[in-house]
């Protein structure tokens, strides 16, 4: 898994790219990014996708390939915000 900090990282995604900032979970106001985390080929049978199995029962969702983390912090209230998407 890379690491990348700040905005250098927002285009390490599988999906759309990550904004520099989010709404933050707790307070709402403007979350800052502080990195992005990204599987790669480098992580082969090494995932995260790997650490839990998917069940059909409420509550058994988990990813089922390689992600991307975005981590943002709130410079009102310094809760942590997070987004995921995988491949």
């Amino acid at each position: 898994m890379q690491i990348y900090k700040g905005k250098t990282g927002l285009n390490k995604t599988w999906q759309e790219p990550f904004g520099e900032t989010i709404p933050c979970q707790k307070c709402g106001k403007e979350a800052k990014i502080m990195f992005v985390a990204c599987e790669g080929d480098e992580d082969e049978g090494n995932f995260i996708c790997n650490l839990h199995q998917t069940t059909s029962e409420k509550g058994g969702l988990w990813f089922h390939d390689s992600v991307s983390v975005a981590v943002y912090a709130c410079p009102f209230c310094l809760e942590v915000t997070a987004l995921a998407n995988q491949a």
